[in-house]
């Protein structure tokens, strides 16, 4: 018998200034952190405002960690410092896994709008070292499915109902799906019993199952307990899309300054330093 998961919190995404000077929404960061291991960090930086986005995010590091940048509408281009480069548009999804380390820039090429998402994802102790590495997906290679009678899924990573994400390989085997509700509908999407899960509403309003009356509005991040094997949705009037993302929790130490997560202070010092010294960028 399937376990109905709970909702234990919501988060209103504030605004922040970041990189160059982008405008964007944050879900939730390191104040939050330790209730969405293995996440790290969630932004909207959707605008119709060129201004608010195209200054976008010039050269960076990263170690330890992964960045998941999801383009709804719009395009960013992309490089980094071990030669890699191109654009991200129109539904496709990158999941750099920076391992060792990366330096990489990040910059939108929209004139007219752009709607993108980014999550951070913690990596475990065994693989913060590893050789970094992308997956690239375009938006038709997703695959896509229906769930009853009223929900339509876009499946990039993990499991529903037999289909499988084409992101392979990935640590904590997460699942990150778009969904769809139609108007006044409803659905049961399986959960992996002791991962975390949390949807983000990206249009219209979602609601927890029938017994919960409130409706939560576009920006808000739902968090929903470790317990059950389901979660139970629905859209009002207005219908739903929602990120829905879940993950194994690390019970892990973390030591975190801006782009680099590493466990211990000496292992953050040491990127540090090489990142200094011109030593950061690893050969395997």
């Amino acid at each position: 018998m399937n376990t109905p998961r709970q909702l234990v919190a919501t988060f209103k995404a504030k605004d922040v200034l970041e990189g160059a000077g982008v405008r964007l929404k944050r879900g939730f960061s390191n104040i939050e952190m330790s209730q969405f291991d293995p996440f790290l960090l969630f932004d909207d930086f959707s605008s119709n405002v060129p201004e608010h986005y195209l200054a976008g995010f010039p050269w960076h590091p990263h170690r330890g960690m992964e960045t998941v940048t999801y383009i709804l509408d719009g395009a960013v281009r992309h490089k980094d410092s071990l030669g890699n480069e191109g654009v991200i548009e129109n539904g496709a999804i990158q999941w750099m896994t920076a391992g060792s380390g990366i330096i990489h820039e990040e910059m939108p090429a929209s004139a007219h709008g752009i709607r993108g998402f980014q999550l951070w994802v913690n990596l475990p102790k065994k693989d913060k070292m590893a050789p970094p590495r992308y997956q690239d997906l375009k938006g038709t290679t997703v695959p896509k499915i229906s769930l009853g009678n009223f929900a339509r899924v876009r499946i990039i990573s993990g499991e529903i109902s037999g289909v499988v994400g084409p992101l392979k390989s990935i640590a904590g085997n997460p699942l990150y799906a778009d969904v769809s509700l139609d108007a006044n509908g409803s659905v049961s999407i399986p959960i992996v019993a002791g991962h975390t899960a949390f949807a983000y509403v990206v249009e219209g309003a979602l609601a927890v199952d029938a017994s919960e009356p409130t409706y939560y509005a576009p920006g808000t991040i739902l968090l929903f307990d470790r317990d059950g094997d389901v979660l139970n949705l629905r859209a009002p009037v207005s219908g739903a899309r929602f990120l829905l993302i879940s993950g194994l929790p690390l019970n892990e130490p973390i030591a975190w300054h801006g782009p680099i997560v590493m466990n211990t202070d000496e292992e953050l010092r040491e990127a540090f330093r090489e990142l200094h010294e011109g030593t950061f960028i690893r050969t395997h």
